[in-house]
């Protein structure tokens, strides 16, 4: 259900979507959104208001940074009050890592924050940007017949799938499906008409207050496992200075080598007070160090499982407990359980 009285925002960062052809130079630049129904006439027919902020400069996505995440949040904090939903404009490179930070930064959020973008700029023929920006801002404005918002939580739209934003992942940079949630269902499916898994949508406490949160810490690193890895490797990246986290991607659902080297770097690390969340490389399925005796070593040593967390989500959450200054132990613990519907624990998994 449309509400005519809805109030959308939409927020441009740049990307693709945003983009027309210069007829002098042939060069892609962003277009003016003030002129935004000229491009999209089709946008006259909505039956609520959309009112819109374009960010100055525009980022490639591939330049976004934690502290473009923080101009996001402050950007839907200050209208909060004002719209019923917000729509991101954000290149499909590291929107996934965005909408897992919004997700994270915006504690018990009541009202949808659709993520889109496209593969070719709007002004293309063949565009894929007006139907994904289209649904997107019906997505935001939709309310269920109590009047609440049907999707009030962080989400990606892309290509006719309605994601979770936390548990997407961009797997295609030619084809129009970019986006791919392997661990958790979709929150819909648009069609001739948009029809929502209302029972997979995350729901707030709507007697609680939403939180915006703006402590964001960077420095985590990466350690992905192949087979003949360099002990000098591990050892630098485990040794980094002043490393508060790595993530560590390992093999099948969570194992790695018994070389008595590398569980003993493991274990200096893990005491020193490095967070080492184990997260598996495998696109389906999740970490489990129970399972086998690689995985049970490390679990011994005091890695935490990611479980089926994608790596947008690992590296957005650690950068947003950290950020609130959490001891090793607390950071761990929270690193073991969802938040805000990032990741599913086995038992979660066998109740389904």
């Amino acid at each position: 259900m449309i509400d005519i009285n809805a109030r959308v925002l939409l927020i441009y960062t740049g990307g693709t979507i945003g983009m027309v052809v210069n007829p002098d130079t042939g060069s892609l630049e962003p277009f003016d959104f003030s002129h935004l129904n000229s491009h999209m006439p089709e946008m006259d027919r909505f039956k609520f208001k959309v009112d819109h902020i374009v960010f100055e400069p525009v980022i490639d996505s591939s330049e976004i940074t934690p502290e473009h995440w923080k101009k996001m949040v402050r950007t839907i904090e200050d209208n909060y009050d004002k719209y019923d939903g917000f729509v991101i404009l954000h290149g499909t490179d590291t929107m996934a890592y965005t909408a897992s930070a919004l997700s994270f930064m915006i504690e018990n959020l009541h009202k949808p924050i659709v993520l889109t973008g496209s593969q070719l700029p709007i002004g293309k023929l063949r565009t894929d940007a007006k139907e994904n920006l289209i649904t997107a801002l019906e997505i935001a404005a939709d309310k269920d017949e109590n009047g609440r918002p049907i999707v009030p939580e962080v989400s990606i739209f892309f290509q006719n799938d309605l994601l979770r934003g936390n548990r997407a992942t961009k797997v295609n940079a030619d084809n129009f499906n970019a986006f791919k949630s392997y661990n958790y269902p979709n929150l819909g499916k648009s069609g001739i008409q948009i029809k929502y898994d209302k029972k997979v949508i995350f729901q707030p406490d709507y007697t609680k207050k939403t939180i915006f949160h703006y402590y964001l810490e960077t420095r985590i690193a990466t350690l992905k496992l192949f087979p003949g890895i360099n002990k000098y490797i591990v050892e630098t990246v485990l040794g980094l200075k002043d490393i508060q986290a790595i993530i560590l991607e390992t093999y099948g659902s969570g194992n790695a080598p018994l070389s008595p080297w590398f569980l003993k770097l493991i274990q200096e690390a893990v005491d020193r007070g490095v967070v080492i969340v184990n997260i598996t490389q495998c696109e389906i399925g999740m970490v489990n160090m129970e399972r086998y005796e690689t995985g049970r070593e490390l679990l011994k040593a005091g890695v935490v499982s990611g479980f089926d967390s994608t790596f947008e989500s690992a590296v957005a959450k650690l950068m947003f407990l950290i950020g609130h200054d959490y001891n090793p132990s607390e950071i761990k613990r929270r690193m073991s359980i969802p938040l805000v519907g990032e990741m599913t624990r086995p038992e979660e998994k066998d109740t389904e």
